[in-house]
């Protein structure tokens, strides 16, 4: 799941490369709040999998993100 959220990070959000690590927070990737509301978008609309904007706002890392792209995902299997 971190190589998908990476790929849409760096492919879709424009987000460099190097600053994509499972320990990046979202400071670290310099995601706005309407970044995040982008990137919801991107997760449901690639993925098929609904993430609450809220829910992304209080995640902290990228690897917190991975991580409740997983959880949404197994709600949806």
């Amino acid at each position: 799941m971190f190589e998908i959220l990476k790929g849409l990070l760096v492919g879709k959000l424009k987000v460099a490369e190097e600053l994509v690590t499972p320990e990046a927070t979202i400071e670290d990737i310099e995601l706005d709040s309407l970044a995040l509301v982008e990137l919801a978008l991107l997760i449901e609309q690639d993925l098929g999998v609904s993430v609450d904007e809220d829910e992304l706002a209080d995640a902290w890392t990228v690897d917190d993100i991975t991580q409740l792209m997983s959880e949404q995902s197994n709600c949806v299997s």
